[in-house]
């Protein structure tokens, strides 16, 4: 019997991949919710896809999202990712990425992790979506507009609420897997 998916990935096997085994799970570990952060920072006005293609290069471009060192890029380090056609060669994101590895680090100084801060918006919880069809899931929602508003009080960029809603979706901070996915009830318990 074929698994019924969320139709998103249908079609490339590289995102039936990721919706499979990443997609919604929740995530506690700063590295990854790190490179969630950067990717999506990245997304931003693109498709996932673009940039699932690229996640191996964006993994060796910024030190296997080792937010310590990339705080530390420096000009010489800037000019290296911005020659970089493996990776999207936005200036904007690219300092974006360094600025918030640096607000990244302030975080985690004062909440112990990013995690602990991340996940205080929803008490430490996955909160359990059950949206029937794709076109319920909306792009935002009041708690992708408080958490971007936080963010972007703490100085971090590219963090609109779309952007914000996709990360807390791929780091299972909300389960939006539609309720005929056999992933719902997976990431759910």
């Amino acid at each position: 019997m074929e698994k019924i998916r969320c139709g998103w990935c249908e079609g490339n096997e590289l995102y039936q991949k990721y919706h499979d085994l990443e997609w919604g799970v929740p995530v506690y570990d700063d590295r990854q919710l790190f490179e969630f952060l950067i990717l999506e920072t990245f997304q931003a006005g693109l498709s996932w896809i673009t940039i699932l293609k690229k996640r191996e290069n964006f993994r060796a471009a910024f030190d296997f999202f080792d937010y310590k060192k990339v705080a530390t890029y420096n000009d010489d380090k800037f000019e290296e990712l911005m020659q970089n056609a493996g990776i999207i060669r936005n200036k904007l994101k690219i300092k974006a990425a360094i600025t918030n590895a640096q607000l990244f680090i302030k975080v985690q100084e004062e909440f112990g992790s990013f995690s602990n801060y991340i996940w205080s918006f929803t008490d430490g919880k996955p909160i359990v979506n059950n949206y029937k069809k794709l076109s319920d899931i909306p792009a935002t929602t009041e708690l992708s507009d408080t958490i971007s508003k936080a963010l972007k009080k703490r100085g971090f960029k590219f963090v609109g609420s779309t952007v914000v809603y996709a990360h807390i979706q791929a780091t299972g901070m909300v389960n939006d897997h539609i309720t005929s996915c056999f992933r719902h009830k997976e990431v759910s318990i």
